[in-house]
């Protein structure tokens, strides 16, 4: 059973509502299920509104930040913990040693890198976790064409999309990660 996600995710808001939606959601429902946040440590874009979301209906928000992008991505003072870094490598690390699974919500070229990363993790066997990227406004559609192409010209062998799953449905995405259908009994 997955009881701690770590979501990659943008500290903008990006253009369309949606993703704002999807990312409060998606914290509202780990919340809900008992399972524990993981991520960035900002308290904007679509970080804030994962890390609030879950928050709110209190549950546990873990973020890691390299002291370094304090001054570009606000920390959230608000957060369970807060896990300061001396880099993006160290912050990586932390994030993946604290998580059962890892869902890829849309950002930018941070979220991809961290997304890039975590699959080739896995790819070289370096990790055996869930990774689930929630393709909100079709916004993975490029990625999976590109992972598509890559393995058509020999660059990536022909499962390369076994590494991952790809959903828009916050349900699908969530039953991948493996967590629970429904809320946990108190105490557990």
């Amino acid at each position: 059973m997955t009881n701690s996600v770590c979501v990659f995710c943008g500290s903008a808001p990006g253009v369309h509502e949606e993703h704002m939606k999807v990312a409060s959601s998606l914290g509202s429902l780990l919340a809900e299920r008992g399972v524990q946040l993981v991520y960035g440590g900002a308290r904007v874009g679509l970080m804030g509104a994962v890390a609030d979301a879950a928050l709110a209906r209190g549950g546990r928000v873990v973020g890691v930040m390299p002291r370094g992008l304090e001054r570009y991505e606000v920390a959230h003072r608000g957060l369970t913990e807060l896990i300061w870094t001396e880099d993006l490598h160290e912050r990586k690390r932390r994030m993946a040693e604290r998580a059962d699974a890892f869902v890829v919500l849309p950002g930018g070229y941070g979220t991809l890198e961290e997304a890039l990363e975590i699959i080739s993790w896995k790819q070289m066997r370096m990790i055996d976790k869930p990774i689930v990227l929630l393709d909100t406004q079709g916004f993975y559609q490029p990625f999976v064409a590109l992972v598509a192409e890559m393995s058509r010209q020999g660059f990536a062998h022909a499962r390369a999309d076994s590494l991952f799953t790809v959903t828009s449905r916050l349900e699908d995405a969530l039953a991948a990660l493996g967590v629970p259908a429904d809320p946990l009994p108190e105490g557990n």
